[in-house]
């Protein structure tokens, strides 16, 4: 297929399109709304379900009810909505069904603004709902690559029964760039033998995500935690760039990822040996490569577009062998590579020592910087 000029968010919807998408239920929210309206034009036109529903918390128990059925089904929505959408999501992950979900994050917290932040990664790794699952989370970095993991997340979703949701922010959901959709796929409703999709010469199947008795639910529990096992086997996914021989080692995801790559090939033509470890999949995290970098790197350098939270990941990686240092810009603003730059000459040229919480120090730094 050709390549085309694409904005992230309608890359996004049409890729879904392709990828057999059959039902999405929805909320405008700034700024992914453009994933709706392509939708909203889009699923009617091939036959396919399309509802814009009252509410996110309406639209996420919609996602529920379809999936169910076994249909390839989605909903999309920003920050807030996401929140919303926690309990409906709660209950999904319980009742071990999949789905896909997108988050083209933005400023927060409360309704916070409409610009590119990273704020969410908390709340989509380590559980935004009550109780304990842990759905699978992919982090893009550019327009090709949300539309590559819409796609794959339909498989994993499928593959495991769980949710994967897609994390990006506003920038790569605005962003127009060069990308490749995949071909038209059509609907193929398969027969999973725990759909509840008519009951005609068989037993009847019911899903739920209620389990009265203790022993039962601690039962599903571990359950799904042996599935996540098989997941955190199998499906953890990242990028490498220039960590050969690299003393320094950067982490970030998306946005902050891509910038701090030219932050980092700067820094390798100002002879600095600095790498970057770009996490592709957030949840299940690359915790053996880091641990494995941390046995010969002298530090590291954390750079998220919010108040360091991916950093607590990095750190239970890294043991403490080593000093783990942070850069972030919360509250919707996106670093230009001289920051991060600037981060990395710093850890380059000082004897840093590990420190417990390395936001304190940067706290600090950026008080300096904004004066």
């Amino acid at each position: 297929m050709p390549r085309e000029l694409l904005k992230g968010n309608v890359a996004i919807a049409e890729a879904a399109i392709r990828a057999g998408l059959e039902a999405y239920f929805g909320y405008p929210i700034t700024p992914q709304t453009e994933i709706l309206e392509h939708f909203a034009r889009r699923m009617p036109e091939l036959g396919r379900a399309f509802v814009q529903a009252e509410s996110e918390v309406a639209a996420i128990n919609m996602v529920y009810g379809a999936a169910c059925t076994g249909v390839r089904v989605m909903s999309t929505s920003s920050s807030p909505g996401m929140s919303l959408m926690m309990e409906g999501l709660s209950y999904i992950m319980g009742t071990e069904i999949p789905v896909v979900l997108v988050n083209v994050m933005r400023g927060g917290p409360g309704l916070g603004n409409i610009a590119p932040s990273q704020g969410d990664y908390n709340q989509a790794v380590h559980g935004g709902g009550h109780g304990d699952y842990n759905p699978i989370v992919l982090a893009p970095s550019t327009v090709q690559e949300a539309i590559d993991m819409t796609v794959l997340s339909f498989d994993l979703a499928e593959r495991y029964r769980t949710a994967c949701i897609v994390i990006a922010d506003g920038s790569i959901g605005q962003m127009m760039e060069p990308a490749e959709l995949p071909p038209m796929q059509p609907v193929k409703r398969k027969d999973w033998e725990w759909a509840t999709n008519g009951a005609i010469g068989r037993e009847r199947r019911i899903l739920s995500s209620i389990y009265i008795e203790p022993a039962e639910e601690e039962v599903a529990n571990l359950r799904m935690f042996k599935r996540w096992q098989e997941i955190q086997k199998n499906e953890v996914r990242y990028k490498e760039y220039h960590l050969e021989d690299a003393d320094f080692v950067v982490v970030g995801f998306g946005t902050a990822g891509r910038v701090a790559l030219s932050a980092v090939r700067t820094a390798r033509q100002q002879g600095i040996k600095v790498g970057l470890l770009r996490p592709i999949t957030v949840n299940p995290f690359p915790y053996d490569v880091l641990d494995e970098l941390s046995k010969r790197a002298q530090a590291f350098l954390v750079v998220e577009m919010n108040m360091g939270q991916m950093l607590n990941d990095v750190q239970l990686a890294v043991k403490g062998r080593v000093p783990v240092e942070f850069y972030g810009r919360p509250g919707g603003v996106v670093p230009f590579p001289d920051e991060i730059l600037s981060e990395i000459q710093r850890v380059a040229t000082t004897d840093l020592q590990v420190v417990s919480d390395p936001r304190h120090a940067w706290y600090e730094r950026m008080v300096e910087y904004l004066k």
